[in-house]
């Protein structure tokens, strides 16, 4: 086949339009009309910016304006009015880009003991900053810990705010009682004598395991599926069910209409956990959907093959329901956890010495990149450090020239630290960004002091830099590795204030408006998804997040404190509290 010819053959593949299950031609009378107005609604629309009326039927929008200039269709339509959002401000439906449904489903059955403060569905957890504080904390927290069957687990564990705590100074701590630190990027465990004892770990277990540590307990990256098979409680359908609907719950409180899980089979039993993400979602009825992305490391340690995974995703997407479902596209994995210090950094590296991961070699990530790739799939990479960022520079110039794709838009995820070069080649190969500002709010002051100097640790997240070139990007939360709160996300960016209060990489922040737009009409850019989702338009999926504020017109400090009513999901409204 000739290039030219594949190309045009490729790009009917990545056309977002291509990606809907519905027919495009769907005219016909519309019986039943909704009209909802509002003080504002903002539609993430150039030509229409603005508007105080907006019609629904069956599940779309049917019109945007004024009830003046929607008269026609009031009209010719059995219509009614609703008027109560004439107090607030409409926006569309807001989109996460990245979650781990799975993670919070599994973290949110234990105590949370973060350097940063939550609030979750399970209760407030006022975060622990000092060393002191967290062993106090923990102390607290394992003496009310009653079932005997598990270890007592708490997540948010980082040595950098808390100090050397492993095997050895766990079981100093707790000598008889079996506890595990989840560390605060999830992607390590650690274990005390009691707790090893008690899920039957021995050193045997771990022979042929690379990235665990026998003599300090500590399990990370891959090598979490050391013991991860040890702890089946967690996957318990009670706990695990109740833990599901926690994130379903964290998805509407932040006025999220719309969430991306980026990476079904993080625990290595992807059809369970579309089973129960699917049930959860559909048996509740959530005003969201949930849209499914198969991850490399998943089938790699199932000893699949390539050809075996692109036809179990091709299963899983004829199983797609209403609310859940799979499109063609595919997570990679490049580096590892900006949280542990395991993501990949050039020269100079880290001021300690210590050294990244590499998630999947680069030779491994080039063949199964390449497949997905010429089968048409979306490509999205996990890429912490200007290293792995490096890499998957390579790796698209290498796609583009083996293939060349228009319209590809290779997703860079996290975007933790790049350089200025890095950024100007993302945008001259077409590639966009899914970036979490949290990173800089709670990693930039103590990692510029201790694992990156302030040069670097400032520049964490270097949005300015991408909306001054133009490269598209949105804002996820990676939940839970940061509130799933869409407008604490574009606080975050806007304001780039840190945990400490400090202001640093001040030529890094956004303009409010590209805030706004990165967890709306950007983010669905990002996944492919503008022609449904993401601005209030004629034809699009009738997704809103209800506020009762305006963002434009807060002290941009404020945004994240900005009330949430509820959503409209597909025609449906659905508030946070129960109208009286």
């Amino acid at each position: 086949m000739r290039p030219i010819f594949k190309l045009a053959i490729l790009s009917l593949f990545l056309s977002p339009a291509s990606w809907s299950t519905e027919s495009p031609n769907t005219s016909k009378s519309i019986d039943d009309l909704v009209i909802y107005t509002a003080k504002k609604i903002i539609t993430m629309e150039p030509a229409l910016p603005e508007a105080t009326a907006v019609a629904v039927a069956d599940g779309k929008i049917v019109a945007v304006g004024s009830l003046k200039s929607l008269d026609s269709w009031i009209k010719r339509t059995n219509s009614r009015i609703d008027r109560r959002f004439e107090g607030k401000v409409i926006m569309p439906g807001f989109i996460d880009p990245h979650v781990h449904p799975s993670l919070p489903a599994v973290l949110t059955q234990f105590a949370f003991i973060a350097p940063d403060d939550w609030s979750l569905p399970t209760g407030e957890f006022p975060g622990a900053k000092t060393p002191a504080a967290y062993i106090k904390r923990l102390k607290q927290l394992a003496s009310e810990h009653t079932d005997k069957t598990i270890p007592f687990i708490a997540w948010g564990y980082h040595p950098l705010w808390h100090g050397t705590l492993f095997r050895k100074e766990l079981t100093e701590l707790f000598p008889d009682q079996p506890v595990m630190l989840w560390h605060r990027s999830f992607h390590e465990l650690i274990a005390n004598d009691a707790a090893l004892e008690l899920l039957g770990v021995t050193e045997t277990d771990l022979v042929g395991q690379p990235l665990t540590n026998w003599s300090k307990g500590h399990f990370y990256e891959n090598g979490m599926y050391a013991l991860i098979p040890k702890m089946p409680f967690i996957f318990d359908p009670v706990r695990f069910g109740k833990g599901m609907q926690n994130f379903i719950q964290m998805v509407h409180q932040g006025g999220v209409t719309t969430a991306l899980d980026m990476g079904t089979g993080v625990f290595g039993n992807p059809d369970a956990e579309i089973s129960l993400i699917r049930h959860t979602v559909e048996s509740s009825q959530a005003p969201a959907r949930v849209i499914l992305t198969p991850i490399i490391t998943d089938f790699i340690g199932r000893k699949q093959t390539i050809e075996q995974a692109l036809q179990q995703v091709d299963k899983w997407r004829s199983q797609n329901s209403h609310r859940v479902m799979f499109d063609r596209r595919f997570k990679l994995m490049i580096d590892g956890a900006i949280y542990s210090g395991l993501a990949q950094f050039k020269f100079p590296g880290y001021i300690d010495g210590h050294e990244g991961v590499w998630m999947v070699s680069k030779e491994v990530t080039q063949q199964w990149a390449q497949a997905f790739w010429d089968a048409g799939y979306q490509l999205h990479a996990h890429t912490n450090g200007d290293g792995s960022a490096e890499v998957l520079i390579d790796l698209l110039k290498t796609l583009q020239q083996n293939t060349p794709t228009v319209d590809h838009r290779l997703s860079l995820e996290h975007f933790a630290y790049t350089t200025e070069d890095q950024n100007r080649q993302l945008k001259e190969l077409g590639a966009v960004v899914s970036a979490n500002p949290y990173y800089h709010f709670i990693l930039s002051d103590i990692y510029s002091d201790q694992w990156l100097g302030a040069d670097r640790g400032n520049q964490m997240v270097r949005l300015g830099s991408l909306e001054r070139l133009g490269v598209p990007f949105a804002f996820h939360s990676d939940s839970p590795m940061a509130p799933l709160e869409p407008l604490s996300l574009v606080s975050a960016a806007v304001n780039r204030i840190t945990i400490n209060g400090n202001l640093t990489g001040e030529l890094e922040r956004v303009s409010l408006d590209a805030g706004l737009r990165a967890i709306t009409i950007n983010a669905a850019w990002v996944m492919g998804y503008e022609d449904q989702i993401g601005s209030i338009r004629a034809g699009k999926k009738a997704d809103f997040t209800i506020l009762e504020a305006d963002p434009y017109k807060v002290n941009p400090k404020r945004i994240k404190d900005i009330k949430i009513w509820g959503t409209v999901f597909e025609g449906t409204p659905a508030p946070l509290a129960i109208e009286n």
